[in-house]
């Protein structure tokens, strides 16, 4: 391993001072190798410690597709010694042999091939995951890395029930299970999963990732061990693991992938046992720019326009999981200046703002949203943010704070903008105060974003044109949409990341006056459409027309009624 390799993780800002200066404290104390020692403490994902090794040495680095189908050469190189230094042959040319190695400046590894082979060796990086799933196609019993920790891992039977939670402490504490965990956890990230689903059935347990908003099934392990690695999970986020008949909710905070992850953990008592969820919350991966989040231009510009007014609320609107607080940050972060004193309050604090002043709401303890924003108001905020307006009361303090001078930002769960308006009116809000108070409503969803290396252009047909009336959104007469096709980059889904289409409605005179008429949804809608506003369809098409997503999806996240409006 060269020398300046932890440097060289610093400089390309993959690892920090402290942390390799950490790492090379514990090499010391254990003599274990640095590169090793680096993944193991999720300082670095492999991938970053292979890409900055192929970089240092000016070697390829191998993909899986890289491997050979059978092994190349067994002359007097036995498995054992590959599989001990981490090495795989791959082809044979003139030069000499190609091999596959997790370190490849270990000159005793090279050295020993390059006498049993009789050949001169040419060392290619791979990435020891792969490079193990590889080993155990070709030499060994094809079992997956998942596979070998749970042939270590051995279950008592006829215990009592006070014993069987001792076992399952004791058992979830044990390496293996450890490693388990870890792994899927770890993979989850490399997967860039925004959920763990662990779920236990009859005959087996199944673990699914939801990867761009779509659950994905993945390698489980066997339903024996279930209870196993729930407790550890359990244990984790320092929840009871006797207690199996409530649900539980917890926190865990790790390195995983050279990444700081935040997990929120979820138990409920299910049919056969405990069905867990984890939502990672990647610091890292949080991007708080509008045009990356899917903001056109144009709306844009009207969001920014109502951003910067004095006072009044606006509101973002949109189901579950459609990015909703990821939006509101941003606009946090745009408003986040010297002069402006800005306070949250959260259930829960997803992610931390340097320079805004955020509560967890804790219901236990009566800290509830109304009761954390009456208190707040008199703390001199100039910017409030309500994570969710989920009563009268809160909805109440949050027209009182506009109306005193405050800029209100908040979340609802309705289906479209103009929806947001008759929810409120629903929730009792009274029609005078609305109009006063509320300047804009962006109603969002996220749709998946085609991956760039594998879609595939086709000519619309006329008749799609037709019916979607997709000439509003370009110049050319013939209009190529793309479909999603699938590659290893993007895991064969055909999509690679996610963008929000948006519709945002300005809360204008014309809207104030069918406000106070208690006009419903649909006329506010129309109104609002007359003035400019493009509804989420409208901007999920435009996206589907410049190449950013498919027709399909767009039809996936949005209502028949959005569709026909």
């Amino acid at each position: 391993m060269p020398v300046d390799l932890g440097e060289l993780l610093v400089e390309h800002q993959k690892l920090t001072e402290a942390d390799l200066q950490r790492a090379q404290r514990v090499r010391d104390s254990t003599g274990e190798a640095l590169d090793t020692l680096l993944v193991k403490l999720g300082l670095v994902s492999e991938r970053d410690l292979a890409e900055a090794v192929a970089a240092r040495l000016n070697l390829a680095l191998l993909k899986p597709g890289d491997y050979p189908e059978t092994p190349v050469t067994n002359s007097g190189v036995s498995s054992r010694f590959l599989k001990e230094s981490r090495a795989i042959p791959l082809f044979e040319e003139e030069q000499g042999l190609a091999v596959a190695m997790a370190n490849p400046t270990d000159h005793y590894v090279l050295s020993a091939l390059q006498l049993a082979t009789g050949k001169p060796i040419l060392p290619r990086v791979g990435i020891p995951s792969e490079l193990e799933v590889a080993f155990e196609r070709l030499y060994g019993s094809g079992r997956s890395a998942m596979g070998q920790i749970v042939d270590a891992i051995g279950l008592a039977d006829d215990l009592t029930d006070e014993e069987q939670i001792q076992h399952l402490k004791d058992l979830a504490s044990e390496a293996p299970v450890i490693r388990l965990v870890n792994l899927m956890i770890a993979r989850a990230v490399e997967s860039r999963a925004s959920d763990i689903h662990i779920e236990p059935f009859e005959n087996r347990l199944k673990v699914r990732y939801r990867v761009d908003g779509v659950l994905r099934e993945v390698e489980s392990p066997p339903s024996r061990l279930s209870a196993a690695v729930i407790s550890r999970i359990k244990i984790m986020a320092k929840l009871n693991i006797a207690e199996r008949r409530l649900p539980q909710d917890g926190r865990i905070q790790l390195r995983a992938q050279g990444k700081e992850i935040d997990l929120r953990v979820s138990t409920v008592p299910t049919l056969w046992g405990e069905s867990v969820v984890m939502r990672i919350l990647d610091k890292a991966s949080v991007v708080l720019d509008f045009a990356v989040l899917g903001f056109s231009p144009r709306t844009l510009k009207r969001f920014l326009d109502i951003l910067h007014m004095p006072h009044g609320i606006i509101v973002v609107t949109g189901p579950t999981g459609s990015g909703k607080t990821t939006t509101l940050y941003t606009a946090l972060q745009t408003l986040n200046t010297p002069e402006r004193k800005i306070l949250t309050v959260e259930d829960p604090v997803e992610y931390q703002l340097e320079g805004i002043n955020q509560i967890q709401v804790k219901p236990q303890i009566n800290l509830t949203f109304a009761n954390a924003l009456r208190s707040i108001v008199r703390q001199d905020p100039d910017v409030i943010m309500i994570g969710e307006m989920r009563d009268l009361e809160t909805a109440g303090i949050a027209v009182q704070s506009a109306l005193t001078g405050h800029l209100v930002l908040s979340t609802l769960h309705t289906n479209d903008a103009a929806g947001s308006i008759t929810r409120l009116l629903d929730m009792g809000v009274e029609d005078y105060l609305l109009t006063s108070t509320i300047n804009g409503i962006l109603a969002q969803r996220l749709v998946r974003l085609l991956c760039t290396r594998c879609r595939q252009p086709y000519q619309a047909l006329p008749e799609l044109c037709e019916e979607m009336r997709l000439h509003r959104f370009s110049a050319s007469r013939d209009i190529t949409l793309h479909k999603a096709v699938g590659c290893e980059y993007c895991g064969g889904s055909g999509y690679r990341g996610r963008a929000a289409i948006i519709e945002f409605l300005i809360v204008t005179d014309p809207l104030r006056r069918l406000v106070l008429k208690h006009a419903d949804a649909t006329q506010l809608q129309a109104e609002a459409q007359k003035e400019g506003m493009d509804t989420m369809y409208e901007d999920g098409l435009r996206k589907a027309v410049a190449g950013l997503t498919t027709i399909e999806e767009v039809l996936r996240v949005t209502t028949q009624q959005e569709q026909e409006a």
